[in-house]
């Protein structure tokens, strides 16, 4: 099948769109509790389920984007999601609650890392020198969907139940995903990219020049150090989101109301930001991009607990969402500047496991703390330390980086 690089990118996003409905699970939680008396807690630990399963099956889909191609894990990501939010439906009406967790938090979870790392390294190898835009566009799509999904979402259950939303919207991810799936296809090796691409565009590793595998690039010490760089930025990005609300509440006495609709822009930010840090990435490169960040959500996160207006707190808040945003879409492109885009997807795959644990380390971090301790400040204390921590590491691999680029430059000057 002959594709066009911008149907790629296209499908890319809309297979995004759908699996990024995940983030309007509240959406769901007081009907879902309505009809089976389960606790908040309880339906609630589902998503974080599906978000564990996300990162943790990314790394295995990600050898499997590399071995049989996009379209089969994009396959088999429109099978388990589809499966899983329909099953979800079933667990509702028989009222198992473990069958929840397997459906949405299991099944529907390998969907999501199957789904997730399915387009993003092959969109790079097709926008070569803009390979920030593009992997931004596709995440953004991401960012975006609990949007479109959520008022849909609503509208169903106002109509037809719960149960039935479930289903129709199971049936719905599964047609589109799977259609989608089938024109995410990697370049042909023989395709000409019409554009000037440096040594670095053109996805030579920085590592001596090579190309890394995936087994070779987790043993090292960059790798490492961008994964610990990716889980703060999650972990403090993932417990803002889930405390937006009742942290407006607290320090700007924020109506219920308004609360509700600050969480709706700030999710807005959040997909704007992956589109935009990410294309920025391509003009000031990606450790500036990265150290940027962190400079602004270190300082930000900390002058939440001096704000009270409610304007300023949510401006303030979009932009940190924002960075949040940023790191999803600005690290592919990073792991290809480093390693390579040889087997970009297992190495994106491995590298996301930071999301799925920092997905449950993140809100729990800032759940316990203001129980036992009755406020926000001394969480954002931590968070703030935690940015200026990932500051230091994103200056570490960019001290590594700009030495490697300067010998890369070299060679091909040379050559």
């Amino acid at each position: 099948m002959k594709v066009n690089r911008y149907v790629v990118a296209g499908s890319g996003i809309l297979l995004h769109l759908m699996i990024g409905s995940v983030y309007a699970w509240s959406v769901y939680t007081q009907s879902i509790q309505a009809q089976t008396g389960w606790s908040e807690s309880s339906i609630t630990f589902a998503f974080s389920l599906a978000i564990f399963f996300l990162g943790m099956s990314a790394a295995f889909m990600g050898r499997l984007v590399e071995k049989f191609g996009p379209n089969v894990t994009g396959t088999i990501s429109s099978i388990c999601y589809g499966a899983g939010t329909a099953l979800t439906g079933v667990a509702i009406h028989t009222d198992q609650l473990w069958l929840l967790y397997l459906a949405y938090g299991v099944i529907g979870g390998l969907g999501l890392g199957s789904g997730y790392v399915t387009p993003v390294s092959t969109i790079i190898k097709w926008f070569p020198n803009r390979r920030g835009m593009a992997t931004g566009c596709a995440i953004m799509g991401f960012g975006f969907a609990a949007m479109l999904t959520s008022p849909v979402a609503h509208g169903l259950i106002a109509s037809v139940g719960v149960e039935r939303t479930f289903y129709i919207l199971g049936a719905v991810y599964f047609i589109v995903m799977i259609s989608a799936a089938q024109f995410i296809r990697p370049p042909k090796k023989a395709l000409n990219v019409t554009e000037t691409v440096t040594p670095v565009a053109a996805g030579v590793s920085l590592m001596n020049g090579q190309q890394l595998t995936a087994n070779q690039a987790v043993k090292t010490r960059e790798f490492r150090l961008l994964w610990l760089m990716l889980f703060i930025n999650i972990t403090c990005g993932i417990g803002l989101v889930a405390a937006a609300s009742p942290m407006a509440q607290e320090f700007t006495a924020m109506s219920v109301t308004k609360a509700a609709w600050m969480v709706g822009v700030i999710g807005i930010f959040n997909g704007l930001g992956r589109l935009a840090w990410a294309s920025i990435s391509d003009y000031l490169g990606r450790p500036n991009t990265f150290s940027v960040v962190f400079t602004f959500e270190a300082i930000l996160i900390v002058s939440l607990m001096f704000i009270h207006s409610s304007y300023l707190f949510t401006i303030v808040l979009c932009i940190i969402l924002s960075g949040y945003g940023a790191g999803f879409s600005v690290i592919p492109a990073y792991l290809s500047d480093i390693f390579g885009t040889k087997e970009l997807g297992a190495i994106h795959g491995y590298v996301l496991t930071a999301w799925g644990i920092a997905g449950l380390v993140g809100p729990v971090v800032l759940s316990v703390s203001h129980q036992l301790l009755h406020s926000y400040n001394s969480t954002l204390i931590v968070f703030g330390i935690l940015e200026i921590i990932a500051l230091t590491v994103s200056f570490l691999i960019r001290k590594r980086f700009a030495k490697t680029t300067q010998d890369v430059a070299n060679v091909s000057t040379n050559s």
